[in-house]
């Protein structure tokens, strides 16, 4: 029969393979990293085989303890839910609910849902981890991620919160001054482009235009590269170079003459952001009430 102490050490162990330390791991569960230390040393002698990777600045599982964290965070999470359904009644909302999300997936799907979650469950707390690269959401504790719904990880709960997304081609007319508008998508190779480097494929991401059934995919070149879109709009602005955004990033831009809207034919609209969760029966109950809040928005 498991222990107390045994789930105890589990879910410390679990907590400090998701932060990747023990003081911040001690932080979190109020206690020492002394006390951590011990708990999973005892840990990993009742199992027989090692689960973290120790050195004086990292802290990251094994082979062995990241295949138990599959196992694990789910079932705590689990537990973390049965605890949020009693601990303040049934028609109370409380715990924590972390989420991973592109800075374009939060300003698109979170932040237009927080007021009225925040008011409606006051005992909730919401933690969001921007982050362009993929994560095992399972494994590392999350209760859902929001991606595009071409990037969705398989063998999970998909629910479609937002709207159809357009990109957008823009320049600073004091660049159009020096240079030819593009007539078509292969001319940008002939412009100074402000590439998007694409930080979990370590590759620069290429632009894509669709015409007529006609697709086309354009590496550029330019003097510029950044991992930030926002980034990219400040150099358009300035006039360094030609940027390929979302269009809602670049629209009050263009409406207000900062930026010139380019091959705008080529570029349409495409699916949106997703939320996406494990797909187990028990769903927190935090979790079940931002869908809720979700599906009240405008975007659903």
């Amino acid at each position: 029969m498991m222990k107390r102490g045994n789930l105890d050490d589990l879910a410390s162990f679990a907590c400090i393979a998701r932060v990747g330390s023990f003081t911040r791991a001690a932080a979190e569960l109020k206690t020492s990293t002394s006390n951590l230390s011990h708990a999973v040393t005892q840990l990993e002698k009742r199992l027989g085989y090692r689960l973290l990777h120790r050195t004086s600045r990292s802290v990251s599982p094994t082979e062995a303890g990241t295949e138990l964290l599959r196992t694990l965070a789910p079932a705590l999470r689990s537990i973390e839910g049965a605890l949020d359904a009693v601990g303040l009644g049934h028609d109370a909302v409380h715990g924590t609910l972390r989420i991973t999300a592109t800075r374009e997936g939060y300003d698109a799907v979170v932040r237009p849902v927080l007021p009225a979650f925040a008011r409606a469950h006051p005992h909730a707390t919401v933690e969001v981890l921007i982050e362009y690269g993929f994560r095992d959401i399972v494994a590392d504790g999350f209760d859902a991620g929001i991606r595009l719904g071409e990037k969705l990880e398989r063998d999970m709960i998909a629910l479609k919160v937002g709207g159809d997304l357009r990109m957008a081609v823009v320049a600073a007319p004091q660049y159009l001054a020096d240079h030819p508008h593009p007539s078509e998508p292969r001319d940008l190779v002939d412009h100074r482009c402000i590439n998007y480097r694409m930080i979990a494929a370590g590759s620069l991401y290429p632009w894509e235009f669709e015409r007529d059934g006609q697709s086309v995919e354009v590496r550029v070149s330019g003097p510029l590269t950044f991992n930030e879109p926002a980034l990219m709009l400040d150099a358009a602005i300035a006039g360094l170079g030609v940027a390929y955004v979302l269009e809602e990033r670049a629209a009050a831009l263009v409406e207000a003459g900062r930026l010139v809207r380019l091959l705008e034919d080529w570029t349409p609209p495409f699916t949106g952001f997703y939320l996406y969760h494990p797909s187990r029966r028990q769903v927190r109950p935090v979790l079940s009430a931002f869908i809720a809040a979700a599906r009240t928005a405008r975007y659903m």
